[in-house]
């Protein structure tokens, strides 16, 4: 076994953890709140911690699994959504699928997850966020392999193409297309660099801007 079928076989170790670990939470967790749900860039969102510290009126449930590509979350969409009941979804997933270079599978599996959820819970108000910038030009100290890589086919031309592609899918699924990028860009359409990573994820201190952005559609 080579060192990416290790690396490999070690995420997909704590992607199955993770997914046990919100079936075991949605035992006790209240039905028909808000969850934001998606891979890493989901996950990663600190919302528990903002809930406490900004007094937020709301309860949200982050169901996020890093690593993730639209196909595991068709798979894994009874714990990271239906069984949890939600009166609001906050989708962010794909991103993955774009860095691999396989949209083709991207597309389909997205409208079938909002097809099962909206057959599941008809009252639930979908909302597909926008995919937010990425920053390959910026040296976030990766090497070069890596870097080359992340951004072989994710780039800020392709994620605003998938962007338009995402606004398209929540019209013909009668779903709401929600911009969050507010403040994350620069000048030059980038991730800003103060709040990156690694040019794909993104420091907390980011996560406000999407927040903020965020809260017109938490609160209606």
């Amino acid at each position: 076994m080579d060192i990416q079928q290790i690396f490999a076989a070690r995420q997909q170790a704590e992607q199955n953890r993770r997914l046990e670990c919100y079936r075991r939470l949605n035992r006790v967790a209240k039905k028909g709140q808000i969850v934001f749900a998606g891979s890493s860039l989901m996950e990663q969102f600190p919302i528990d911690e903002m809930q406490h510290s900004l007094d937020l009126p709301w309860c949200i449930y982050n169901r996020g699994i890093g690593g993730y590509v639209s196909s595991q979350m068709l798979q894994g969409l009874e714990a990271m959504v239906l069984e949890l009941e939600p009166a609001k979804l906050f989708i962010n997933i794909g991103t993955n699928d774009i860095g691999l270079d396989i949209q083709d599978q991207l597309w389909p599996n997205y409208k079938e997850i909002l097809r099962r959820v909206k057959d599941r819970l008809p009252g639930c108000r979908i909302y597909l966020m926008a995919y937010y910038p990425c920053n390959n030009q910026d040296d976030f100290g990766l090497p070069d392999i890596v870097k080359a890589g992340m951004f072989r086919t994710r780039t800020p031309e392709s994620l605003l193409e998938a962007n338009r592609k995402v606004e398209q899918l929540a019209r013909e699924m009668g779903c709401r297309y929600i911009d969050v990028n507010r403040g994350l860009a620069d000048g030059q359409g980038l991730l800003r660099a103060e709040y990156a990573v690694d040019g794909v994820h993104f420091y907390p201190d980011g996560y406000f801007h999407v927040l903020e952005n965020l809260r017109p559609w938490l609160a209606e």
